[in-house]
């Protein structure tokens, strides 16, 4: 099949049950949700790891595409073949090539409904600035951290993540699932007016650009010693400012933000990222003029057909 199609993939990490939930409905109701007669093909990232719950079998799909792991000959791992796959699949040269991935994922962070982009590809920008337009969601830009690489859109010309929070992992929320489905119209509306040429973009897109990543204090054996401090737990997005206290022990101590730029926390105490050994991670507030080299990107490649 040739033209335009957008990938959309649910359960790249299987513990998080609410998009294959959501997809499942969907094929039993093709009305749930409107595409806007945008071409859709639907798949499930790590459907082994969804029917054993646990995020991933040997390795991180959204970790696992980077060129070394999928060019090497040497890899047993099975996200590092589903990756493989579902680019002989969907990818530019696969049998149903989809040029536009969006992955939908959860969060046991409060990061409300958001979208995450990886590095500043001018097609990824543009379609973030006009979900953003509609919808007001926050946009964490990350880049430029080398410990974390190899994530499933990067593979594609053009892709986003939609992550939705807060919700335990394993756990079906009705409110997930709103969220999930009013983010995803947005998408296809924004695709629909790039490919009827009646779009018009914002003058500006609002990012949160990743600083870094701070772990949690631990021990010389490795475990934990403080935890998160309750007055920073569920405040994603909201700026810090020196003074501000970070994590507190079990008796009391507490551990405080001590630099004098004001910063604004991410994904904090975000479940899976303990083994990653990141707490939270830390962005800076940009506003950035949407450019023509963003619309260009996305109309030459929505408006192939």
């Amino acid at each position: 099949m040739t033209g335009f199609q957008v990938l959309l993939v649910a359960g790249t990490h299987g513990n998080e049950i609410n998009a294959p939930w959501l997809f499942d409905q969907w094929s039993r109701q093709p009305e749930l949700i409107k595409t806007n007669q945008i071409r859709v093909c639907r798949v499930l990232g790590n459907p082994q790891a969804l029917q054993a719950g646990k995020r991933y079998l040997d390795c991180d799909l959204n970790r696992s595409f980077a060129s070394e792991y999928l060019l090497s000959s040497s890899s047993q791992d099975y996200e590092v073949h589903r990756a493989r796959e579902l680019l002989a699949l969907h990818g530019q040269e696969g049998s149903s090539p989809c040029q536009l991935v969006i992955d939908l994922h959860s969060t046991t962070s409060s990061m409300g409904s958001s979208l995450v982009v990886y590095g500043r590809r001018a097609s990824d920008l543009g379609l973030a600035s006009l979900i953003q337009a509609q919808l007001g969601i926050p946009i964490y830009l990350y880049e430029g951290d080398q410990t974390q690489k190899g994530f499933l859109v990067e593979s594609w010309p053009c892709g986003v993540v939609i992550e939705i929070g807060p919700v335990p992992q394993s756990l079906l929320l009705a409110r997930i699932i709103d969220q999930t489905i009013l983010t995803l119209e947005a998408c296809f509306k924004q695709i629909a007016r790039i490919k009827s040429r009646t779009i018009d973009f914002p003058s500006q897109l609002i990012v949160h650009s990743h600083i870094g990543s701070l772990d949690f204090p631990r021990d010389t054996n490795g475990n934990i010693k403080y935890c998160i401090h309750p007055s920073l737990q569920g405040q994603d997005w909201k700026p810090i400012q020196k003074g501000a206290p970070l994590f507190i022990s079990s008796i009391g101590d507490t551990i405080y933000y001590e630099n004098d730029e004001t910063i604004i926390p991410v994904f904090i105490n975000e479940a899976a990222y303990i083994e990653k050994h990141i707490a939270m991670s830390f962005t800076k507030k940009e506003v950035l003029p949407v450019l023509d080299e963003w619309k260009d990107s996305l109309d030459l490649l929505i408006n192939q057909d």
